[in-house]
């Protein structure tokens, strides 16, 4: 499967989210709130731009699981 703009765009994002939780089930340190401070709009829009990408990566591997694979010819 080749990766598209939005492909590379969602996991870089997805990425980041997992490492921010990371950081904080291991340290209680939430990196995007240190950077934007807790409870921004700032802070609020990255946390919704990570969940936005988790939801197009989620129904785009429901798409492609539900695409048929092309039929191999008989030998």
């Amino acid at each position: 499967m080749k990766m598209n703009a939005l492909d590379w765009i969602v996991m870089i994002l997805l990425i980041i989210g997992g490492l921010n939780w990371g950081l904080v089930g291991f340290f209680d340190w939430d990196l995007v709130a240190e950077i934007f401070d807790a409870g921004s709009v700032a802070s609020r829009v990255v946390y919704a731009i990570v969940g936005v990408s988790a939801l197009v990566f989620m129904i785009r591997m429901f798409m492609m699981k539900s695409e048929k694979p092309a039929v191999m010819p008989q030998q």
